[in-house]
């Protein structure tokens, strides 16, 4: 069944198919799908879920998705689905709500439900600590194989993950780490100790979260301990909160890179009037910027009216100083998303892609030197040809190390991306331009 036969059969009031087909759909599916529909479609075909299938649905979906269910639900069973999320997700969905209507959920739950969220929302925004989990299976080193596999036993369900699990001292300080698998296979009598690894990785709570949950996938790992200023374990990052941060990082730096802001839910649910206003302000700013090029050619207005064959020549200048900016900035943030460079390695990269910038530029200023010297003359293939080498030269120079630059001051690369380097580029190019054009062309 796809998305439009869904929406179908909530239209016409369709109980009976809607329910079958819920039924018989797995989680993700109907996830998708729900996330395809209107607010109102979604409440619907939410409340003909089974109880617990629907909190299985429930914590797949986005958390502006999440309130879109709220919102048609009775109090009694949103209180249960708050209820029963664990309590990093539970914390995200209260991030995303009025402050009103989160402080009123928070007071309808369980008193131990009700401590570890406020423990999780009392953390920084985007840090490690907000996105961890409080519910964890930890072992003492001291314990044996047998004591461990029973403490798994009677904590594993309310644990979110047991497959890894953080080994502590007498105080609670993290020393190592071991598997399930590891204890799994050993002997019943066997100590922990004799089986962690102390080369273990963990974070404080207040570093970034996008930095933890790179860690995570660079480090392959399973969990990431959390721990205190006295390296005392408070929590774990699981490996699929981990990579749902950067699947959020990526989408929202794709939509700056764009000049546009980012909408945070799927696009077929998105109004028309909310995709307009994510990038109105966007195109605002970057028409400021535009004004930079109108100033230009004012101020060179003469020089145009000398020789009015320049103007044929100024979108392939632009268009090409605007590309060569963005696929240098388009490199780079891919190189700093990875942690392959950082701010130390600006001299390097900046020399690198103007050396790039420079190669580019002569390689089409060589293609396009004769056709205008055969169709126009020599002097003004000459001054388009040395304009393409500074431009090249220039603009990859500045899409290389404006993105450095931009994290360093504490702003988001994506932000300083491809819309501002071309607007920023166009400007500056046409300066080289009309300069050249003044000097071979002697006006």
């Amino acid at each position: 069944m796809t998305s439009l036969d869904l929406g179908r059969l909530i239209d016409e009031g369709a109980t009976a198919e809607l329910t079958n087909w819920l039924h018989s759909a797995g989680t993700r599916e109907i996830t998708e799908e729900l996330s395809r529909l209107d607010a109102a479609s979604t409440a619907f075909a939410f409340r003909l879920l089974a109880r617990d299938r629907a909190l299985e649905v429930f914590e797949e979906l986005e958390p502006i998705d999440q309130q879109q269910v709220l919102d048609g639900l009775r109090d009694d069973r949103v209180v249960h689905l708050i209820e029963e999320m664990t309590p990093d997700d539970r914390a995200r969905l209260l991030d995303e709500m009025p402050a009103k209507v989160a402080n009123r959920l928070l007071h309808q739950l369980s008193y131990n439900e009700r401590r570890l969220t406020t423990i999780l929302l009392g953390y920084p925004e985007e840090s490690a600590g907000r996105l961890m989990t409080p519910e964890y299976v930890s072992l003492r080193d001291t314990m044996t194989v047998a004591e461990a596999m029973a403490k798994i036993r009677r904590e594993a369900l309310d644990a979110e993950t047991i497959y890894a699990l953080p080994v502590l001292d007498g105080q609670r300080r993290l020393i190592g780490i071991t598997g399930l698998r590891s204890l799994v296979v050993a002997d019943p009598e066997q100590h922990i100790s004799d089986l962690m690894t102390t080369e273990v990785v963990s974070v404080g709570t207040d570093i970034d979260r996008e930095e933890a949950a790179t860690l995570v996938r660079d480090a392959g790992l399973i969990v990431l301990p959390v721990v205190d200023s006295e390296q005392r374990l408070v929590g774990v990052i699981t490996v699929d909160d981990a990579m749902s941060v950067l699947e959020a990082e990526v989408t929202e730096d794709f939509a700056l890179s764009g000049a546009s802001s980012p909408i945070n839910q799927s696009y077929l649910t998105v109004s028309a009037l909310k995709l307009a206003r994510a990038r109105a302000l966007w195109l605002l700013v970057l028409i400021g910027a535009a004004a930079l090029t109108v100033n230009v050619l004012q101020y060179f207005e003469g020089t145009l009216n000398q020789v009015v064959t320049l103007a044929l020549f100024v979108p392939l200048l632009i268009g090409t100083g605007g590309n060569s900016g963005a696929q240098a900035a388009t490199a780079v943030i891919r190189a700093m998303a990875v942690g392959e460079v950082r701010f130390s390695d600006l001299p390097r990269i900046v020399w690198r892609e103007a050396r790039v910038g420079l190669m580019l530029g002569i390689m089409l200023a060589a293609a396009v030197f004769i056709p205008v010297s055969i169709v126009w003359d020599a002097d003004l293939a000459l001054v388009v040809s040395a304009t393409l080498v500074t431009i090249c030269t220039w603009a990859t120079l500045i899409g290389s190390g404006l993105p450095l630059v931009a994290r360093r001051l504490g702003v988001d690369p994506a932000v300083v991306s491809a819309p501002f380097i071309t607007t920023l580029v166009d400007a500056t190019g046409l300066i080289f331009y009309f300069v050249y054009a003044t000097v071979i062309l002697g006006l």
